[in-house]
């Protein structure tokens, strides 16, 4: 897939303010801090795209990109946030989890993983949400190039085994560098792949 234009349409906290459900979205989320802003960058080409900031919760709205007038990609606040109120967490736990199960045009979740770390439980326990509830998700491990691949490989293979304990199989994941574009044409093949099976509702 070629990205020929990438826009930021709208930001949110209402799920009633969201554009009109007629085309695919793809939600991107992952903690805090995971590298998700240089993600959307590296993928639509655009520097500037999303903000990316030192300060790990700076997203705090949903935030709708247009891709080639054809698709969204959707930046969602990130859990385990810092440096917020219990009230306001789940103030956006609630409405972040809304837009996930409620939302008719969203194909895929695209789960962002630090590929530096070992199985951290609040990864764990969000995709056994979004098993619960059904919804179709892949992961993506992100920063593979600050470390060596075969560490890649070993925390990419220790994660699928956690949520095996889980699943019945794991679901299916790319290897990502925002530095690099490690992954890049991947993730987007990958969505251009289940944007030619979508029919708006």
């Amino acid at each position: 897939m070629t990205i020929k234009s990438a826009e930021f349409i709208c930001s949110n906290t209402q799920i009633s303010k969201l554009p009109p459900p007629v085309k695919a979205e793809y939600a991107f989320i992952g903690r805090s801090n995971v590298g998700k802003s240089s993600l959307i960058n590296m993928l639509t080409g655009k520097r500037g795209m999303a903000k990316t900031s030192q300060t790990p919760g700076k997203t705090q709205l949903i935030n709708h990109f247009l891709i080639n007038d054809e698709w969204y990609i959707v930046d969602l606040p990130g859990y385990g946030y810092a440096r917020v109120s219990k009230n306001k967490k789940a103030d956006w736990d609630k409405f972040i989890r809304t837009y996930l199960d409620k939302r008719e045009s969203l194909q895929c979740v695209m789960v962002l993983i630090d590929s530096r770390l070992e199985p951290q439980k609040i990864d764990l326990e969000f995709c056994n949400w979004l098993g619960e509830k059904g919804l179709s998700f892949v992961l993506i491990f992100t920063k593979a190039d600050k470390q060596s691949s075969v560490k890649t490989d070993q925390n990419v293979a220790k994660f699928k085994k956690a949520l095996m304990a889980t699943f019945e199989e794991a679901p299916q994941y790319f290897v990502t560098s925002s530095e690099t574009q490690h992954g890049r044409d991947e993730v987007l093949n990958f969505i251009d792949s289940v944007n030619n099976h979508f029919t708006a509702q």
